[in-house]
C-alpha cells in the first residue's frame, strides 16, 4: 500500500519518517462514495482518549467523502499529531511527520460558510485548492483565521482530550515554529460510523 504503511507494519513510528516523499494515492481524489443523505461520525482513537466528531457531508460534500475514503483506507492509522499550537490547535493527516506530505493528490475548497470556532474540524492547507490529507483542530475560537480552511466537522465529545493533546510539550520545527511535539501525540485509530 506504500512506504508509510510498510513502515508503519514493521514496528517504527510514522512520526519519525521525516525524509519520506513518496505518493499513496497519485493523481485524482477518489470518487464520490457517500450518500450525503446519509450522517457520518469520525472516532479518532488517540494514546490520550477518543475524539467525536459529527461530519458535515451537506455541506462539505467532497471533503468529508475524501476524509471518510481514507479513514477507511485506513490512512490516518499510527499517524502523530505533527503540529500542536496550545490555545491555537493540534494538526495530523502527513505521513512524513514534516508537514509537507500527502496523498499524492489535492481537491479544491468548498465553500466556508461556518466560523472557526473551539472544536471545528477543517483541512491544512498550503493555499486554496492545494487540500489532501492533513486536518486539524481547532483548540479555541480563531475568528481571525482566513477562509482557506475547509470546515468538515465539529467536536461533538472529546473536548478534555482535545485540551490534553494540546498541552503535549513542543520544540521548534524546521521552520522555527514552537509547534513539534517532543512527546507522543498519536493517532491509534479513525474509525467512522454511517447511519441512514
Amino acid at each position: 500500500m506504500g512506504l508509510w504503511r510498510d513502515f508503519q507494519t514493521s514496528g517504527g513510528r510514522v512520526g519519525d519518517l521525516r525524509d519520506w516523499s513518496g505518493e499513496m494515492y497519485p493523481g485524482t481524489p477518489p470518487s464520490m462514495l457517500i450518500d450525503t443523505s446519509h450522517t457520518f461520525k469520525a472516532f479518532i482513537e488517540t494514546n490520550k482518549g477518543i475524539l467525536v466528531f459529527q461530519l458535515f457531508a451537506k455541506s462539505a460534500p467532497i471533503t468529508v467523502n475524501n476524509f471518510v475514503f481514507l479513514i477507511r483506507e485506513g490512512f490516518y492509522n499510527g499517524l502523530w499529531f505533527h503540529r500542536i499550537i496550545q490555545d491555537f490547535l493540534i494538526q495530523s493527516g502527513d505521513p512524513s511527520g514534516s508537514g509537507y506530505g500527502g496523498t499524492g493528490y489535492t481537491f479544491e475548497n468548498e465553500p466556508i460558510t461556518l466560523e472557526y470556532t473551539r472544536g471545528k474540524l477543517a483541512m491544512a492547507n498550503a493555499r486554496a485548492n492545494t487540500n489532501s490529507s492533513q486536518f486539524f483542530i481547532l483548540q479555541r475560537d480563531t475568528p481571525s483565521l482566513p477562509k482557506q480552511y475547509p470546515i468538515f466537522g465539529e467536536l461533538i465529545e472529546g473536548f478534555d482530550v482535545l485540551d490534553d493533546l494540546a498541552q503535549t510539550p513542543v520544540a521548534s520545527n524546521s521552520l522555527g515554529e514552537i509547534s513539534r511535539p517532543t512527546e507522543v501525540a498519536l493517532i491509534k485509530k479513525i474509525s467512522v460510523e454511517e447511519t441512514v
